[in-house]
């Protein structure tokens, strides 16, 4: 059981006036049985009205418009967080595959999760599936193989990929970061017939060394027959822990993105990113992240058009 202090700030800077910014945030913590939330407050730029709703996956979702004339918007959240995780592991979550096949059924949401996405990359992934499944191994087992698979095969990289990035791109570059490892092994596992989803939170280890720490992050959760979703980190090749706080989980990054929207201008807009985590020793992880994002729209266009904008890509 651990307790975290986490300070997490989104700052949109526009190189000229933009207006009528409509937005949704998924920066609310997931209520469970792994995690409790003790403090939680959320400051937006102007401060506006947030429209609170659960969407799809029932992700807490805010939603928000800054309506008037702006040159920057800053998103502010504040965030003590209690997590409860326990030690999981292939051995303990022995489910099997006919097990699997019975709880999925006509499971309208595990079907979802168990096809995958981008066809095109059948045989590469089949590849890589017929290598890390064995036919005595459990659900857990592989899915297990399939994370330590991705840590051995795939440097960890910042900077080379963006949140546009395919997964096709990513096999073939074979580096990446946290988002991009969570992809790779959506992918995998889906070509099992394995339901999984994507993850969006925070990594919080203390200063030992793990890939991501102090930084937004991203992993998978499996549906392990008899126990559930179950969380593993490609990135770090672990099962998840008490280190791991979970904000929203979905299909892929666009489902769980902490921050996206769209506003009305001719503008340039550029990202900085700030997150720290506060322990209960004193200690404090900060990590800023400054991202020259792409022009939005053209400069001759009527000054009217919707541009979008997405969050930091999770490292």
């Amino acid at each position: 059981m651990s307790v975290f202090n986490i300070h997490h700030v989104t700052k949109y800077e526009y190189d000229r006036p933009v207006k009528e910014s409509v937005n949704e945030i998924r920066i609310y913590p997931l209520l469970g049985n792994d995690q409790e939330i003790l403090f939680h407050e959320i400051n937006i730029t102007g401060n506006p009205d947030i429209l609170l709703i659960n969407d799809y996956w029932s992700n807490r979702t805010g939603m928000f418009n800054l309506m008037s004339s702006h040159h920057e918007m800053i998103i502010e959240s504040k965030l003590i967080v209690r997590t409860l995780g326990i030690v999981k592991s292939a051995e303990t979550l022995n489910g099997s595959f006919e097990k699997l096949a019975d709880e999925v059924g006509s499971n309208l949401t595990l079907l979802e999760l168990s096809n995958m996405e981008e066809p095109d990359l059948i045989n590469e992934i089949k590849l890589i599936a017929d290598e890390i499944k064995k036919p005595a191994d459990s659900v857990a087992k592989v899915v297990e193989n399939c994370c330590t698979y991705i840590f051995k095969n795939f440097r960890y990289l910042k900077g080379i990929t963006s949140i546009q990035t395919t997964p096709k791109e990513i096999l073939h570059l074979r580096s990446g970061v946290c988002q991009d490892f969570t992809h790779i092994m959506l992918e995998i596992l889906r070509s099992l017939a394995i339901p999984c989803r994507y993850v969006s939170g925070y990594i919080c280890p203390n200063k030992n060394g793990m890939r991501g720490e102090g930084a937004t992050h991203a992993w998978v959760e499996a549906w392990i027959p008899g126990f559930g979703w179950n969380g593993i980190d490609p990135t770090n090749n672990i099962w998840t822990n008490t280190q791991h706080v979970k904000l929203a989980v979905g299909r892929n990054f666009n489902d769980c993105s902490p921050i996206k929207g769209t506003f009305k201008g001719p503008a340039k807009q550029s990202l900085s990113v700030y997150v720290s985590v506060g322990y209960e020793d004193g200690q404090k992880f900060e990590d800023i992240t400054k991202v020259r994002m792409e022009k939005q729209v053209e400069e001759n266009i009527e000054p009217d058009i919707l541009a979008s904008f997405a969050g930091q890509q999770q490292q």
